[in-house]
Order: C-alpha cells, then sequence, then structure tokens
C-alpha cells in the first residue's frame, strides 16, 4: 500500500507537471536559449536634384560570433583577421564569453559591418564553429569628392559622423529590426521547429533630395581647385544660389577630401568653408552699406561728392587704393575703384544704427538656418561698443565677421529686387515608400525696394565695366563675361582664428548675371597667407558664372552692353 501510494502521488505529480504547470517551466528556461539576430535598417541615400545619387546603401554582409559556441576564440581570430583586416587580438576579445546584465550569456556580438560579399563568401567557406553571416548594407559614394564637404561620412556601423549624413543621421537611418527565436545547445545549435521565434522588420530610413547639382558642383569644384594651384597653403569657397527660390546650386571648398576614404584626410580638409569659415568681409561689404543709404533716402544714384585721398576716424587714418584727389566722384565711380572715404562719408549720414539694422536685414549676424550642422553666427559690433574707429571701419566691412554663405545670400536679396530669401540645401525628403515632402519653407523678408534693389545692383555693374586708363581701372575687369551684364564687387579682408589676425588677405568677388534680371549669384573667397586671393576670385567668379548661365541655357543679355558710368563727372 505504501509503495502504491508512493507511485500514485509521482504520477500525478507528472501529470501537472507535463499538462498544467508546462507553459511555466518551459518559459523559466526559455532565456538561456534564445538567439537574437539584429537585422539593419537600411539607409537612406542623398541625391542631387536631378536624383543621381550622391551618397547611398550598396548591400554587404555583416559578420558576427556567437560566443557561446565558439570552440577556439584565439584560432578562430587569426582565421578571420587577415579577411577582415582587424587585428587578431580585438576580435579575440569580441568572442570573450559574457553574461548579460539581466542574466544569461551574450549570444551575438558583432565583429565587422559592410563587409564585401565576396570576402563574407571566403568565411563562411571556413565553417567556424560560432561565427555567422548576415545581410548588410555599406555606404558607398559614387563622386568621391564631389560635395564631401556638405555630404560628410559615415562610421562602419553606418552611423552618420559629419556633414549632413551627421546632421540628418535620424531620419536617413531609420530603425534597425531584430530576430529572436529558440536555439538548440552543444551540436544541437540550431533554430528549435515550433519553439519561440519573434521577428521585428527593420523600417528603412528616408532619403534626401538636395539642392545641389551634380554637374554645377563638380565645375564648380574643379574651377576653385585649378585656380587655388597658384596659392599655397590657402583655403577658399565658392557658392552658387539661385536668386529666385535659394536654392544652393552648388557650395565648394578647397582643400577637400574623398568621403568614401576619409581616414586619411585632416578635420580642417573636411569643414564645410562656405559655412564655417568666418572673415572680415572687407569691401564687398559695401554693397550693404550703400543698399542702406539708398532705401533710406540718404544718396540717390545721381549723388556726386568730392572724395579726398584720407579721412581720419579715431586713431586711424583710412585711404583709398584709387586716389580721387578731391574730385568730384559719383556712386558708381565709388564702388568701380572701391572708394573707402566716400563710404565712409555716406555711413556717416546713414548713422549706426540705421547700419546695423540693415546688417541684420541683409542676414548677417545670425546663421542662414541652410541646413549644414554647426553653421557659424558670424558676429555684428553692436552700438553700445563702437570706437571712434567703428565709424571707419565698420562700413567697408571691417570689424564685421560674416561667411560666405551669408554674403553670397546678402548679394542675392539684391538680385531679387529687394527680396532676401533663404539660403537652403533640402529640396524634398523621400520617405521609404516613395512619398515626397518638401524641405523646409525659406524665410523671406524684405530689404530693398525693387526700384532701390535695380538702382543699386545697376550701379555695381560699373565694378566690372569702368576702364580709364592704365592707372584707374575698375576692381572687378577680371570678372566681365563676354555678352552678359555682371554686377559684382570684389573684397580684400582679414581672417582671424582663435581671436588672432592671420597672416596674408582674403580675396573675394561676389556677383550677379545677367545685370538687368540676375537668375543667379556667384561668391568666391580665397585666404592665402601670401595674399594672392585677390588674384584669384574674380577669374574664379567668371568661369563659374559663365560655366553656369551656359548649363541652365541662358540667353545672353538684350542690352548687351552696361550703362556708361562717368566716375568723374564734371
Amino acid at each position: 500500500m505504501l509503495a502504491l501510494a508512493l507511485f500514485a502521488t509521482i504520477g500525478v505529480r507528472l501529470v501537472f507537471l507535463q499538462t498544467v504547470d508546462t507553459p511555466a517551466y518551459a518559459d523559466g528556461g526559455v532565456g538561456d536559449r534564445l538567439a537574437r539576430v539584429d537585422l539593419p535598417a537600411p539607409r537612406g541615400a542623398i541625391y542631387d536634384r536631378t536624383g543621381a545619387p550622391l551618397a547611398h546603401s550598396v548591400e554587404a554582409r555583416y559578420i558576427f560570433a556567437d560566443p557561446t559556441l565558439v570552440k577556439d576564440r584565439i584560432a578562430t581570430a587569426k582565421l578571420l583577421s587577415p579577411l577582415l583586416g582587424v587585428p587578431w587580438s580585438d576580435l579575440a576579445e569580441k568572442m570573450r564569453q559574457r553574461t548579460l546584465p539581466g542574466g544569461g550569456q551574450s549570444r551575438f556580438q558583432y565583429l565587422a559591418r559592410g563587409v564585401e560579399i565576396e570576402k563574407a563568401k571566403q568565411i563562411m567557406a571556413l565553417d567556424l564553429a560560432g561565427i555567422g553571416v548576415h545581410r548588410d548594407e555599406r555606404r558607398e559614394v559614387p563622386g568621391g569628392d564631389l560635395a564631401a564637404n556638405l555630404i560628410g561620412f559615415t562610421s562602419q556601423d553606418m552611423i552618420g559622423l559629419e556633414g549632413l549624413e551627421a546632421k540628418y543621421d535620424d531620419l536617413l537611418q531609420g530603425q534597425a529590426g531584430k530576430k529572436v527565436y529558440e536555439v538548440g545547445q552543444g551540436d544541437l545549435a540550431a533554430p528549435i521547429p515550433g519553439g519561440y521565434s519573434q521577428t521585428t522588420p527593420p523600417k528603412p530610413g528616408s532619403s534626401l533630395e538636395l539642392t545641389i547639382d551634380r554637374d554645377l558642383q563638380f565645375q564648380v569644384q574643379r574651377i576653385l581647385s585649378a585656380q587655388m594651384a597658384q596659392t599655397r597653403g590657402s583655403v577658399g569657397a565658392a557658392v552658387v544660389l539661385d536668386v529666385a527660390t535659394g536654392e544652393v546650386l552648388a557650395q565648394a571648398s578647397q582643400p577637400t577630401y574623398d568621403a568614401a576614404d576619409p581616414g586619411d584626410s585632416e578635420p580642417t580638409d573636411r569643414e564645410d568653408a562656405a559655412t564655417s569659415f568666418v572673415v572680415d568681409p572687407g569691401s564687398i561689404h559695401k554693397a550693404i552699406t550703400y543698399g542702406a543709404a539708398l532705401q533710406e533716402g540718404v544718396i540717390t544714384p545721381q549723388t556726386t561728392m568730392p572724395i579726398p585721398n584720407t579721412i581720419r576716424r579715431g586713431d586711424t587714418v583710412f585711404r583709398d587704393t584709387h586716389p580721387a584727389n578731391g574730385q568730384k566722384m559719383s556712386i558708381p565711380g565709388m564702388l568701380a575703384f572701391s572708394s573707402n572715404v566716400g563710404t565712409i562719408e555716406i555711413a556717416d549720414k546713414l548713422g549706426k544704427e540705421r547700419l546695423i539694422d540693415y546688417q541684420k536685414r541683409f542676414g548677417l549676424g545670425q546663421p542662414t538656418g541652410e541646413g549644414m550642422p554647426g553653421e557659424a553666427s558670424g558676429r555684428l559690433l553692436p552700438a553700445d561698443q563702437w570706437s571712434d574707429s567703428s565709424y571707419g571701419s565698420v562700413p567697408i566691412g571691417h570689424s564685421v565677421d560674416a561667411t560666405p554663405l551669408q554674403m553670397a545670400a546678402a548679394y542675392a536679396a539684391i538680385a531679387n529686387d529687394g527680396t532676401y530669401v533663404q539660403p537652403h540645401l533640402i529640396k524634398d525628403v523621400i520617405g521609404p515608400d516613395g512619398k515626397r515632402t518638401p524641405g523646409p519653407t525659406p524665410k523671406t523678408r524684405s530689404v530693398l525696394s525693387p526700384a532701390n534693389a535695380v538702382a543699386l545692383r545697376t550701379m555695381l555693374e560699373a565694378v566690372t565695366t569702368v576702364d580709364e586708363g592704365p592707372y584707374e581701372r575698375a576692381t572687378g575687369l577680371a570678372a566681365a563675361i563676354p555678352g552678359y551684364r555682371v554686377a559684382g564687387k570684389t573684397g580684400t579682408g582679414l581672417r582671424y582664428a582663435d581671436g588672432k589676425q592671420q597672416p596674408g588677405e582674403v580675396g573675394s568677388f561676389i556677383g550677379m548675371a545677367p545685370a538687368e534680371k540676375p537668375k543667379y549669384v556667384v561668391a568666391v573667397f580665397v585666404w592665402s597667407p601670401g595674399g594672392e586671393g585677390g588674384a584669384v576670385a574674380a577669374p574664379a567668379f567668371r568661369e563659374m558664372m559663365g560655366f553656369t548661365l551656359r548649363h541652365y541655357r541662358v540667353p545672353p543679355s538684350a542690352t548687351s552692353r552696361s550703362p556708361k558710368f562717368e566716375v568723374f563727372p564734371r
């Protein structure tokens, strides 16, 4: 009876274990049998305005290890090292068994990402215990250095590190998925049929379509590089803007780097000079001073003034490189010969408060919000910090900090009949389903009346046309383009780094064409320790603007000749 009672008790308990309590006991050990495989989300691409890829992902493989199944991690690491290009010691460390925070052993560890398919096949052929291969992707940049300073690059794990890849990483990256399933132990290390299995599919990232034109970007970079070959240790930036829309059609930096292989580049080579290169703009700022004076009625296009060779403000004497010797000078003549003295006298009548107001209206002192990460804001000198000499330096573009893009956008406002349009890089966001969402709507504001904008750009034509003898040549004749009327301004500025003035000068030219109804603005800035930038900027502008006009098939000016300007009216 005792034996029968014992067997009956055991039998009843077995029934409960195998029927009633089965789920609880099965779930109690499932954690030790689960394997997890990450399913990377395809990263979105970056396209130019025509849909041509600037950066996109291609199929690859990732190599992973299940440390609990690796039999000899040292030997395995030494076999994988030459194929993956990773030191065997690093691989062996990754294959070390680890206990998870919640208990249990880690069963998944990345060994390499973005491995070429052929190499992955070689690894699979080794049939190494605990080593697996799964579908992955790697970033490909077809153009190498084409727009590299804008695009940036990603890490091996497909995380954006610089440029637009970093700024829009969350949007491009998508959401990774995962597959969790039960596996056996030891020699039965395979998915258990009918066991626990759950898959969370990845959500692909969205793509960006930029306003950049790939063909124009290539030519702008080529021209900038070729022109700067004349200088040593220099830094250059070039921007091409669509006047009506504010779209950035090209934005080049020199030096540059190969975004497909950024490892050997210097950090300074990877900077976007158009948004990070802060300079005293120099004489290109004079267009802002004259525009403000026109709008406030301080001057008219017919204004003339006697211009001495020098003028003193505070403890500083300002002089002209093209002395007028006290003669009456026209406003177009002051722009053509870049008169410091005339500009300072006009600014005196305008007043510092109104000048600062127009600097802000033209977009100085704050980032443009173009879309690049880390864009510099520049700096305006507050009215309460002006010294006596500031009344001379600020109107002619010193004691002012600005970026090439800020100055290009200011000139685009003049070209756009006085309306400022925020420059921008993002044309569309393309969702994983192909649905397009336009980028942020650019901000606009009125800066000048259309009549005053027309008057100012007409006067700026004097810079590229006036030629009154071998000793009195306008400063921008090298920027003239046959068949087109061009309005623009030269500049000679300074560069500061860590609050210290750098040797040499920043030569610049910003212009618009056709001047009678501008379509595009091109800005070129070149800093050179030897001061050769001024000889580079205007010729580079001429080539860039000439190509832009031909590329977009802009017909030559209906009136091919600019107005005849009188520099020294009688």
